[in-house]
């Protein structure tokens, strides 16, 4: 958290500093991978974030320069060699978290928030609802993640904040953050995909359990998916739906 918020104060100050900048900018000459491969205090557990935030800062330095902003591109590339060149400066930046938690909020989702209390179903000639198994062609990531999902009395359950696939026994699931735009984790649950259906339109996911039933479904225990490992968590919560539901087509 101290990292990313001094990732973003570093993108900021780049973003308005003075200074000269090369006419072109090459995000390559960060060699950001290589010091990943190479550096020790990269390939250390703890500062799993501080590399996430570098490839955070490498993706901005990217888009400025897809969109012609090449000296801003070049004075974010200078921040990631800065920060590779020593990695200890992760330990500083700003500590005044009502402040820090007011810039994070400004990067919250304001679509929908939270969506719309009662969906569009039961308008004249509407289209049924596609099970999920049925789709053809099939979804892409970007069709699912983000989507609203609501409930089979339409009423919004929340967004799709993740899919997880290739589970050994082949259940697949996506989570979706509960009552709104929030931090997969928090207040989010785990959906066996084979439970959702999709509109033809194919923006709208909804489960097959009504808005009261959603709250039987207990909220995905951790951010850091060890459920995933938790055979007992995984099979309370996929009864769950079994005892709430017909066991869908396969």
């Amino acid at each position: 958290m101290l990292f990313t918020r001094l990732a973003i104060s570093l993108a900021l100050f780049g973003a308005v500093g003075a200074g000269p900048a090369v006419a072109d900018c090459n995000v390559s000459d960060a060699k950001l991978e290589e010091a990943i491969l190479k550096k020790p205090e990269f390939r250390d557990p703890a500062n799993r974030q501080l590399v996430r935030d570098l490839r955070t800062l490498r993706d901005a330095a990217f888009l400025l320069w897809s969109y012609g902003l090449k000296d801003d591109c070049e004075r974010v590339v200078g921040n990631i060699r800065q920060l590779i060149a020593a990695p200890a400066m992760s330990q500083l930046g700003a500590t005044d978290e009502d402040e820090a938690d007011q810039q994070i909020a400004a990067g919250e989702p304001q679509i929908h928030s939270g969506g719309q209390a009662q969906g569009n179903r039961g308008a004249p000639n509407e289209q049924p609802l596609i099970d999920i198994n049925e789709l053809g062609p099939g979804l892409r990531v970007d069709e699912i993640v983000g989507a609203e999902v609501r409930s089979s009395d339409d009423k919004i359950v929340g967004e799709v904040r993740n899919v997880i696939i290739g589970t050994k026994d082949r259940w697949d699931y996506a989570i979706v953050a509960s009552g709104g735009f929030f931090i997969a984790g928090k207040d989010s649950i785990v959906v066996p995909l084979r439970y959702l259906q999709v509109n033809q339109e194919r923006n709208s996911f909804f489960l097959r359990i009504s808005n009261a039933q959603v709250k039987a479904v207990p909220l995905m225990p951790d951010q850091n998916y060890l459920w995933l490992v938790d055979e007992h968590w995984r099979a309370t919560n996929d009864a769950i739906f079994r005892n709430l539901v017909p066991e869908p087509k396969p």
